[in-house]
């Protein structure tokens, strides 16, 4: 190989590297500010737990699930709930860091560009691992097992993983998009809630009104508690005549995720090169 050749190929290896040490430079940043602030983790933390200890008890007793318990039944919804609302952080973050000009201190740095938002995902994954093994121990607390074996249980948690990134980066451009920090949980309960209930997260489509019942089975987020359900092993309590997502909510939910990514990264990357621009 010439040398002519070589030297792109060093460069860019050594910009990547340099990419690489700005974005978890930037990802200790933010998780500094968890250490200076800890109520930054109640959502990643306090959050989740309440949510599987109320449902579980409150609703445990009232819901009955065809083929196993509704306890089993309710943690596959509560964890892409919970995964769901993680949105918020990341585009809180992004939306305070743009409106108080700590970006353009980073320009001014001879840092990566894209270090800002990488370093953020990573703290930001960091948290929702967090909180996805906070749910899992309640889970297990309450009577949750997985039921299936190892190959498809690690395959769930591939998929939630998934689905947290790919949260996140919709998070993010969430917050590139939003005007003040305050607007973006304003946007983000008006788009989670009905996402989120109008769905089989907690209750069975099957035992919702016509209208309804349509929008939870082609609803993404149903499609992805079912993917978890099912490759834990838990009840799903499909309806009799499901439509094809609750059908094959494996390959819907990992379907919803690549469209999802594919969509949002590069709206995120352009609208954060207009927003850093000048």
């Amino acid at each position: 190989m010439s040398s002519a050749t070589a030297a792109p190929t060093t460069s860019l290896a050594t910009r990547l590297r340099w990419g690489l040490s700005d974005s978890l430079v930037l990802a200790r940043r933010n998780l500094a500010h968890v250490r200076q602030i800890p109520e930054k983790l109640l959502d990643a933390t306090v959050q989740p737990l309440m949510f599987v200890l109320l449902f579980a008890y409150v609703f445990g007793g009232a819901i009955h699930v065809a083929g196993g318990g509704y306890r089993e039944y309710l943690l596959g919804g509560i964890l892409v709930q919970t995964l769901t609302f993680g949105i918020i952080g990341p585009a809180t973050s992004i939306a305070t860091d743009l409106t108080e000009g700590i970006v353009d201190r980073f320009r001014s740095l001879p840092m990566s560009r894209s270090a800002f938002l990488l370093g953020h995902l990573i703290s930001d994954l960091a948290a929702a691992l967090l909180a996805l093994a906070i749910m899992i121990l309640s889970g297990l607390i309450v009577g949750w097992r997985i039921h299936s074996d190892f190959p498809h249980a690690l395959a769930g948690f591939g998929l939630l993983t998934l689905f947290a990134f790919a949260m996140l980066w919709l998070g993010m451009l969430l917050g590139l998009i939003a005007r003040t920090p305050d607007a973006v949980t304003g946007v983000a309960f008006i788009v989670i809630f009905p996402l989120t209930f109008i769905a089989n997260t907690f209750v069975p489509v099957g035992g919702l009104p016509a209208g309804l019942r349509e929008v939870a089975e082609y609803n993404p987020m149903s499609a992805a508690a079912a993917a978890t359900r099912t490759l834990f092993g838990n009840p799903t309590a499909l309806p009799a005549h499901p439509a094809w997502p609750l059908q094959h909510p494996v390959a819907s939910a990992l379907g919803w995720c690549a469209l999802t990514l594919l969509v949002v990264v590069p709206l995120a990357v352009r609208r954060y090169r207009v927003r850093t621009s000048g």
